[in-house]
């Protein structure tokens, strides 16, 4: 059992060294460090919430040798992901900028949590309150009331009895 649970941990452990191939590691260790801070920060379009970085599919692979290739080119990380959203948009941004319609996205979700706690407060607020208009019964409408009902002293015994 404890042979299983170390192979798994370890499988678990490697998989993301597994995504970038031999043959996509360029010779240079800074470009490569670049490139792989630059992969952990585009999104594989294939496998939605994963990075190039970690992914096998055949389209993160394309675009991490994209990312490596504009790199050895002479792009700065930036022009490499500006580059990149051009191409696929700002879908492949593993964190998208807050800026335009993305801004209308990060702010939704509390401006929509604080209405609906501003609502509910004020729906509270005015089922506790009472009406300053309502009055109570006056002593004839009391006494017609009594009289509908009949006696309550009885009512009340015979349900205390119960």
């Amino acid at each position: 059992m404890k042979r299983l649970a170390a192979f798994l941990v370890a499988f678990v452990l490697a998989t993301a060294t597994w995504a970038v191939e031999p043959g996509e590691v360029l010779d240079d260790p800074i470009l490569e460090d670049r490139a792989r801070t630059i992969s952990k920060s585009l999104r594989c379009l294939q496998c939605r919430n994963e990075a190039i970085d970690e992914s096998n599919a055949d389209i993160a692979r394309d675009l991490r040798l994209l990312v490596r290739e504009r790199l050895v080119a002479g792009d700065t990380d930036t022009e490499v992901v500006d580059y990149v959203v051009a191409r696929y948009g700002e879908y492949v941004l593993l964190r998208p900028n807050g800026r335009g319609a993305n801004l209308v996205l990060w702010l939704a979700g509390p401006v929509l949590l604080i209405l609906t706690l501003l609502g509910l407060w004020l729906v509270q607020r005015g089922a506790t309150r009472p009406d300053p208009n309502r009055q109570g019964l006056s002593s004839s409408e009391e006494a017609a009331l009594q009289s509908l009902l009949g006696p309550t002293d009885q009512r009340t015994t015979d349900r205390n009895e119960l």
